[in-house]
This record gives C-alpha cells, sequence and structure tokens, in this order.
C-alpha cells in the first residue's frame, strides 16, 4: 500500500515538472502595445517629454491656480487606455516618485488627470510649493525610461 502512494506521488510530481498542453497567454501583449520591461514599467520612446507651460517657474500666485502640461513625442490618453508610446499627466506637489515601478498614488499630493486632461485647477496653501508632471501609463506606472519634467517651484500669496 505505501509502495503505491510513494509511485503515485512520484507520478504525480513528475506530471507536475513537464510541458502543459495548453500554451500559456500570460506574455502575449495587446497587438501593436509594448512589451513592458521586467520592472513592469511600459517603454517611453526616445525624445519623449512633458513640461509644465503655466505656472512658470519661480512664478508668485494667487488661489485657485491653473497648471497646463505639454507633452511631446507621447501620445496622451486617458487612464486604462493600452496603446503604445502613451500615458496621462500626474502632478507631484511637494513630493516625488518614492517607486518608478508602482503605480503613482492618488492623494492630495499626487494629482491624476486621467480623463487625458492638458490643463487643471488646485488650490495650495501660502508659501513656496514644488511642482511636477510625470507621464505615466494606463496602470499609473511611470514608462521606461521616466517622461518627468523639471521640478519648479512656485509661492503662493
Amino acid at each position: 500500500m505505501r509502495r503505491a502512494f510513494v509511485a503515485t506521488l512520484m507520478v504525480l510530481s513528475l506530471a507536475a515538472c513537464g510541458d502543459s498542453s495548453t500554451p500559456s497567454n500570460d506574455h502575449v501583449h495587446k497587438e501593436g502595445a509594448p512589451a513592458a520591461d521586467a520592472s513592469g514599467r511600459s517603454p517611453s520612446p526616445p525624445g519623449a517629454k512633458v513640461w509644465i507651460v503655466e505656472p512658470k517657474d519661480g512664478a508668485t500666485v494667487k488661489n485657485p491656480i491653473t497648471v497646463q502640461f505639454g507633452v511631446e513625442g507621447m501620445k496622451l490618453v486617458p487612464a486604462g487606455t493600452d496603446e503604445p508610446d502613451s500615458g496621462h499627466h500626474h502632478l507631484l506637489i511637494d513630493t516625488k516618485i518614492e517607486d518608478y515601478n508602482a503605480p503613482i498614488p492618488a492623494d492630495a499630493q499626487h494629482i491624476h488627470y486621467g480623463k487625458a486632461q492638458t490643463e487643471g485647477t488646485i488650490e495650495l496653501s501660502p508659501g513656496k510649493h514644488t511642482l511636477q508632471d510625470v507621464f505615466a501609463d494606463k496602470n499609473h506606472i511611470p514608462h521606461e525610461p521616466p517622461v518627468q519634467s523639471d521640478v519648479i517651484t512656485i509661492t503662493v500669496e
């Protein structure tokens, strides 16, 4: 009885190590969509860039503050859209990206423009603040290499 059990266990173990007769589609990407790198990040094309059009670096502003974004070399699409070389804007306020391999959080310091907006209105407390635009993919994950603006500093009256 024990021999039969051990033999069955060995056969099942060997079968588990064998090739599956049904191919897996885990590695298949949507037609035309770029393959993500090992980190899961979507590739960005050479020369892609984003910037903050308004306000300008060093500007003194009053609430409400209109922030305008520019993008070049990437297609602006709503969050969830799976197209090559595409994404949407994220405004970082007084913070930076902590983990480029994770989705950008959605909170008061990480504003998502997931409807493919090119501008938005924010309100900030009086004083100096930093702003940065980070372009991210359908899952809010920054591209590889990152497509992000320079950090600008504004003063709110």
